[in-house]
């Protein structure tokens, strides 16, 4: 009779007979698994984050006290014509380089109501002849009667210019405040009643990456920040929020797609908010980006 003992023993060669085939071969390697696209950011790879954390909340820049001699060196200029107020207009109206178009724009009925034209959304030969008149009178191109983001941007500037916060929605305080108005894509400073800087045109974060709202302070000013995050200069950064700056842009304001959530400025604009914004100014946001 065979003993307990060595059919178990049996048992397990038999075991391991089976098993050993599958244990010895050769198995392709599993595939990493994948990153999630939401973790990556250009230039830093994966990284830890929290709920509704944008990356430049996560990876804000890193303050330190520049000295006298970086703080000496002025931002390069621009290159000729980088801030021209160029339009969008449709891509077959651009290669025929049509005088006046058929087509009515994404702003088609602002534009009109501002024009004091009869507000219908629909482009007349009466309403293109309007609109173009403007976009000469102010160097709007092609000035071919689109009714575009960049004519209707220079609407809202020209309409807030005399009193950019007529509707209250900045908080007036004793001390200055930085008003970022992200509906009308405008900025100002007011100290009370007073304006200090602007209003000015700016582009703010778009949808996947909107600029914050609500109370800010200036925690850190860099003359001549380059991001760490996407490796482009940032002109004249006055941080508040995390990554999210003041800072001028070397390209377009008046973009369809916003920033990466900072208030992008014109050189001249960011140059002359640097000298009437310090460190521990308030800064109050609010609206939203048309579009985002």
């Amino acid at each position: 009779m065979i003993s307990a003992a060595v059919r178990s023993r049996t048992l397990a060669l038999l075991l391991l007979a089976l098993l050993l085939p599958v244990t010895t071969a050769q198995a392709a390697p599993a595939p990493p698994s994948p990153v999630p696209e939401a973790l990556l950011v250009p230039g830093v790879g994966p990284y830890q984050r929290g709920p509704g954390d944008t990356p430049d909340q996560v990876l804000a820049p890193k303050v330190y006290a520049p000295s006298v001699r970086e703080e000496a060196v002025e931002p390069r200029e621009a290159a000729p014509g980088t801030y021209d107020l160029v339009e969008y207009v449709p891509l077959g109206e651009a290669v025929a380089r049509v005088s006046c178009s058929k087509q009515a724009g994404p702003y088609q009925r602002q534009v009109e109501r501002w024009l004091r034209l009869k507000v219908d959304g629909k482009q007349s030969a009466a309403d293109c002849r309007a609109i173009r008149a403007f976009q000469v009178k102010e160097k709007i191109k092609p000035a071919i009667g689109f009714a575009g983001p960049v004519t209707w941007a220079r609407m809202q500037y020209l309409s807030a210019r005399k009193n950019p916060n007529a509707a209250k929605k900045c908080p007036v305080r004793t001390y200055r405040v930085a008003c970022v108005d992200l509906d009308r894509q405008l900025t100002w400073v007011q100290k009370g009643t007073k304006v200090l800087f602007g209003p000015v045109n700016m582009r703010s974060g778009r949808a996947q990456y909107p600029t914050r709202k609500g109370w800010h302070t200036i925690y850190w000013r860099h003359k001549n920040h380059v991001s760490t995050l996407y490796d482009q200069p940032m002109p004249y950064s006055q941080f508040f929020s995390g990554g999210q700056a003041f800072h001028a842009v070397y390209g377009t304001i008046f973009t369809t797609v916003g920033s990466m959530g900072c208030v992008n400025l014109r050189l001249a604009d960011a140059r002359k908010l640097w000298d009437v914004l310090k460190k521990g100014d308030r800064v109050y946001v609010w609206g939203k980006r048309p579009g985002a």
